[in-house]
């Protein structure tokens, strides 16, 4: 099986792979020290194993499990016990490791991981059983008892503001008497991400990513920790 190692620390990833080294049924063919460079890499690659790491900055190893579309089989490598029982919610998560790893301990978790069928990836709907998909390109909003035209593609950004959200558009802004989450359902989920409680974002304008926020326009827009798998299973990564 061709696997990966994702881990902050450097002698953990020393020590598993040696261990995978002296695995018969194992080949490393890489690893990394944070998550983000494992994304761009399994964007571009496909592996049968995963040894993941729970805590890194920035990035947990379940967030990075929620942003790869297709997981392949995961064997969790940690410190902490504390996350076992939420561990196996996950299909592709096969075994968990406490550090520090035995040998035995771990040649066991290589077997289960051999033994374990592939996640399934999500069933896609043919065309006769397909939603129709909605073709709309614009909607209206109601501003001092005029009807005003916006189309979809020109929204950059929609703040909520109290009782107002403020749709931010390429040429000019518009505030409107309306509730986020009305909007949202009016949105394109193609297009559209609600990125943090306040701010619905249009993804195909994202100038800049850095930490936990993004640029759009010359907008600094947050994106809270539960929002941010999501949005970078959006992105296109190199």
């Amino acid at each position: 099986m061709n696997c990966i190692v994702i881990d902050d620390e450097e002698m953990a990833r020393a020590i598993i792979g040696q261990m995978i080294e002296n695995s018969t049924q194992l080949n490393l063919v890489q690893e990394f020290s944070n998550a983000m460079q494992a994304i761009k890499y399994l964007n571009q690659n496909e592996v049968d194993l995963i040894f993941l790491d729970i805590h890194m900055p920035d990035f947990t190893g379940f967030d990075f499990i929620q942003t790869i579309k297709n997981p392949p089989k995961v064997i969790l490598v940690t410190s902490d016990k504390n996350f076992a029982i939420e561990a196996f919610e996950y299909e592709c998560i096969v075994d968990y490791l406490v550090k520090p790893i035995t040998e035995d301990r771990f040649q066991k978790a290589v077997q289960k991981a051999a033994s374990a069928s592939v996640p399934s990836a999500t069933v896609k709907l043919d065309s006769k059983n397909a939603e129709p998909q909605d073709t709309t390109n614009e909607f209206y909003v109601n501003i001092d008892r005029r009807l005003i035209k916006i189309e979809f593609a020109s929204v950059n950004v929609v703040e909520a503001k109290g009782d107002y959200i403020h749709i931010k558009t390429e040429g000019k802004n518009y505030v409107v008497h309306s509730t986020l989450k009305k909007i949202e359902d009016k949105l394109p989920k193609d297009l559209f991400l609600k990125v943090h409680r306040s701010f619905i974002i249009n993804t195909k304008k994202i100038v800049d990513i850095e930490d936990n926020s993004v640029l759009i326009a010359k907008e600094v827009i947050p994106v809270s920790r539960s929002n941010r798998p999501e949005l970078m299973k959006r992105l296109n990564l190199l």
